[in-house]
């Protein structure tokens, strides 16, 4: 197994400490689990595009593909949404689309069993 950069490590860390801290306020200020959990992906994964969009135009390092994915699969689809329009970032890459796609075809099916049939 490769070991990991220090920088690549720290961000890992410091995104995950910033989402677990998302998520407790906004469960604390009393918002639904399952809208608290897709806001903090969200805000999250919108941010990540932003900082993946703004390094790509300086030639900094970037954010992992893959961590764009998960972060869009594991909630954060508006934010992945919000975030290829407003920066317009990732649009010419088919497999963004098709992620996006399937996350928020999977996401509705989560909030639907969790409203309704729950």
């Amino acid at each position: 197994m490769p070991k990991r950069k220090p920088k690549t490590t720290f961000s890992i860390a410091a995104l995950a400490l910033s989402l677990l801290a998302l998520l407790a306020i906004l469960y604390f200020i009393k918002l639904d689990i399952f809208w608290a959990w897709l806001l903090a992906w969200s805000v999250v994964t919108f941010g990540l595009y932003g900082y993946d969009k703004a390094q790509s135009k300086i030639g900094g390092g970037r954010v992992p593909e893959i961590v764009l994915h998960m972060s869009t699969l594991a909630g954060g689809w508006p934010g992945a949404w919000s975030g290829r329009f407003a920066f317009r970032h990732k649009t010419r890459k088919p497999a963004f689309l098709v992620v996006l796609i399937i996350s928020t075809l999977l996401w509705g099916g989560i909030g639907y069993w969790y409203f309704v049939v729950r």
